[in-house]
């Protein structure tokens, strides 16, 4: 006698996931409108008229590749290490490159604030708004 297995059938396992995905979607719907809405009276600030400024003790690099602090010109990276307080020479360095700087320079300059005994040198920049 002889019998015959009967083949089973994988099913798709894309409806599972589908499904997962949906109830998913749905549960991130509502919990994120369960945060309260602001007041609708509410004004919050502009900041688009404020004047931009640099930190204090930050060195400017324009696109040009001078140097500034504190809106006068310094003439060299050992220049503005020596106008600093010798505390924060060692300390982290702030640097706000122009947009317009070529990386090389950017780099070149990181590179002097570092063998001028820099512990880290940082570069500021803006924060792009989505």
């Amino acid at each position: 006698m002889l019998t015959r297995r009967s083949k089973r059938t994988k099913g798709e396992p894309t409806i599972a996931l589908i499904n997962i995905v949906f109830l998913m979607l749905v549960f991130f719907m509502v919990a994120g409108t369960l945060a309260a809405p602001l007041d609708g009276e509410l004004n919050l600030i502009e900041t688009a008229g404020l004047e931009g400024r640099e930190p204090p003790d930050t060195l400017v690099v324009h696109p040009d590749g001078r140097l500034s602090l504190r809106g006068k010109t310094v003439v060299s990276v050992a220049e503005f290490l020596s106008s600093l307080p010798a505390e924060l020479r060692t300390k982290d360095i702030r640097v706000v490159p122009d947009k317009a700087l070529p990386a090389r320079d950017l780099l070149r300059i990181a590179a002097e604030l570092r063998q001028g005994g820099a512990a880290r040198v940082m570069v500021v920049s803006q924060r792009a708004l989505p």
